[in-house]
């Protein structure tokens, strides 16, 4: 288990929800204190609306590829695409893991079967952010 990996399910037993305990292991990387960036992913924890949309852990490694992948040029933002790019791939690279990237498909709110729990959503969002950045 890497360190970043390791750092997120530390967030996570700390109380950390599953987006704030993924980004704020790289809120360094992003030049973001974890403070700004505790507070920027509060709203995304419990699948962004009370489990009904995407994982936390997804959200939380999706802001962290746009804080370092965005050219912030606010006059012309033409990063967007491959920002675009590598967020999908992160959430396919996590759909293919788990079969899932909705928070209650992956804890079986309605089905009963559990897919994958949030410390196991958490580890695999950190490891696949962390090979993306590597990868790009």
């Amino acid at each position: 288990m890497s360190i970043k990996t390791q750092k997120a399910e530390e967030n996570h037993q700390k109380g950390y929800n599953c987006a704030q305990a993924v980004a704020c292991a790289f809120s360094e990387e992003c030049g973001i204190s974890e403070e700004i960036m505790f507070r920027m992913m509060e709203g995304h924890g419990l699948g962004m609306g009370c489990m009904e949309g995407t994982c936390g852990a997804i959200t939380g490694a999706v802001a962290v590829i746009g804080a370092l992948k965005s050219a912030a040029n606010l006059e012309k933002p033409a990063s967007k695409g491959a920002t675009y790019k590598l967020a999908a791939e992160l959430v396919e690279r996590f759909q293919e893991k788990n079969k899932a990237t909705i928070c209650k498909d992956l804890k079986g709110v309605e089905t009963g079967k559990v897919l994958r729990a949030c410390p196991g959503c958490i580890e695999d969002a950190a490891a696949i952010l962390e090979e993306i950045l590597k990868e790009n």
